[in-house]
């Protein structure tokens, strides 16, 4: 190039390119090949002998029942037959798929063992199968939410679902039929069966919209499903209820935080307890900021002395409302009777009517006074239990994963607040196991998918918490598992609702 084109004199580039030479000296380098080199795989950093993860799967379980294609919302257990079970739940994972439950028998069969001129290797295992099914609960269009056999012989089911349909059944082992169906609401969140001797196969059930109803099964009927009584008062979805001891009062409660104890046979009014022109024997909302709970109340449950009830909230919150004495205002005066006490009044002149207001002022001492205000837990109350008598204990369990025991009979005490009960999975359920051997045994299940049992007089050898044994064999710890709820009959034997669609039988003897 040209020095005209190229005024600096500077070589081009290009030009410099072209002229750079491999140094002779870089020439007589020997490269040596050391072979191929392994990519860095981290080794260093985790050293040598790398642990390697082992995934087990635990499986507690006699027997299961596996015909759910989705997750079991409810079950409920035979009060005569323990082993006639029910659950419920929906068919599928759609937003539209119809509700569905099951009725089985959940008596393990014998494992099958073979003779070992049939086995291919000693160890050989022949897989479990399910239990069959004895009945199918159809014609709900949504999931069924809420089961309960009647009492007290267990002739009928209910189911009940979020389509709002309450639809009876015959509970006979070789006769189940559909009966009846009814529908007042949009959905049903709960159903309760009534104890209460001389109104049999009546049940309470609560609703989206926050009112009650109570049914009762009359076959011969035209109309079998009949409406005893039903409430309008709570302004929110009424959450949960729970009968009397006696079934004569029924308590509920609803996420707008207020409580209302009904007179649904009429005899609180019989004894003057009822006030003028009201529905309820107490009323308890959060007006009376004694009382208010910022968040709802979830739970409700009635001491089995009937002396008074507790209700469960949002943030751990308890409180503790006296109930009147029904028995002692009544005087002998047949439970059920509707009007016998104000009759008795009427002919007794003024004496009677002295002495029987005399007593249905004392009976009524307590009732509705806020006994105690209390609050051991973080989260909401999920579940709340009792101990039968003469044991005066209770349990709470909360969404935080923890159970509290308290002692009723020394000012609602906290005797033992197991923190991690199921670890920071929401407590489902506790029941306190009803055989008189075991009655100081509690159960729980969560939503980790496991269910325990704790005994709550201590001196066990976790004295801190009372951790009896657990039970495994459900998903759970966010694995789309948990367990939603259990029945145990007489605690010899525990069967689940299980998130993950399964229920199973876990045998649970006691000692």
């Amino acid at each position: 190039m040209s020095s005209a084109h190229n005024p600096t004199n500077e070589q081009d580039p290009e030009d410099e390119e072209e002229d750079v030479m491999l140094d002779p000296n870089e020439a007589a380098e020997e490269i040596m090949d050391d072979g191929d080199a392994a990519m860095d795989s981290g080794a260093e950093d985790e050293g040598e002998d790398e642990i390697m993860q082992e995934i087990l799967i635990q499986n507690d379980s006699s027997a299961h029942f596996d015909l759910h294609k989705d997750s079991i919302y409810c079950i409920a257990q035979h009060p005569l037959y323990p082993n006639i079970v029910a659950t419920g739940g929906s068919d599928g994972d759609g937003d539209d798929a119809p509700g569905v439950g099951y009725v089985f028998d959940a008596t393990p069969e014998p494992s099958p063992v073979l003779p070992r001129s049939y086995q291919s290797a000693p160890e050989e295992q022949v897989e479990r199968k399910g239990l069959e099914k004895l009945f199918t609960l159809e014609g709900h269009t949504d999931s069924i939410n809420a089961l309960t056999f009647t009492l007290p012989k267990g002739e009928f089911l209910l189911s009940g679902g979020l389509d709002g349909k309450l639809r009876a059944y015959t509970a006979k082992s070789k006769d189940w039929k559909f009966i009846a169906e009814a529908q007042e609401v949009e959905e049903i969140n709960w159903l309760s069966p009534c104890p209460n001797p001389t109104f049999p196969n009546t049940v309470a059930l609560g609703a989206n919209d926050g009112s009650v109803w109570v049914y009762t099964v009359d076959p011969n009927s035209d109309a079998p499903l009949q409406i005893v009584q039903s409430y309008f008062l709570h302004t929110e979805s009424c959450t949960a209820g729970s009968w009397s001891a006696d079934g004569k009062l029924l308590a509920t409660v609803s996420e707008d935080g207020s409580l209302y104890v009904w007179d649904v046979f009429g005899e609180a009014s019989a004894a003057g307890l009822l006030p003028d022109g009201g529905q309820s024997v107490i009323a308890l909302t959060s007006i009376d900021q004694r009382f208010a709970v910022e968040g709802g109340l979830f739970s409700v449950a009635i001491a089995p002395t009937g002396a008074f009830l507790v209700v469960g909230g949002a943030g751990g919150s308890l409180k503790v409302v006296g109930l009147p004495r029904l028995g002692e205002a009544s005087g002998s005066a047949p439970a059920g009777r509707a009007g016998a006490g104000a009759a008795a009044k009427g002919k007794g002149g003024k004496q009677a009517g002295g002495k029987a207001a005399a007593s249905a002022s004392a009976s009524a001492g307590l009732s509705g006074q806020i006994l105690a205000d209390l609050q051991a837990q973080s989260d909401g109350i999920e579940s709340i239990a009792f101990a039968a008598p003469p044991l005066t204990l209770m349990a709470a369990g909360s969404v935080d994963g923890s159970i509290a025991i308290l002692d009723t009979a020394h000012r609602f005490a906290v005797r033992r607040h197991i923190k991690e009960a199921h670890e920071e999975f929401s407590v489902v359920k506790l029941e306190f196991v009803k055989d008189k051997r075991g009655a100081h045994l509690l159960t729980s299940c969560g939503m980790d998918g496991v269910v325990r049992r704790w005994d709550t007089r201590g001196g066990t050898a976790l004295a801190n918490s009372g951790f009896v044994r657990e039970w495994k064999g459900h998903r759970g710890e966010g694995e789309g598992g948990g367990v939603l709820g259990f029945v145990q009959g007489d605690g010899d034997r525990i069967i689940t609702a299980g998130d993950d669609g399964v229920s199973l039988v876990f045998e649970t003897p006691i000692a």
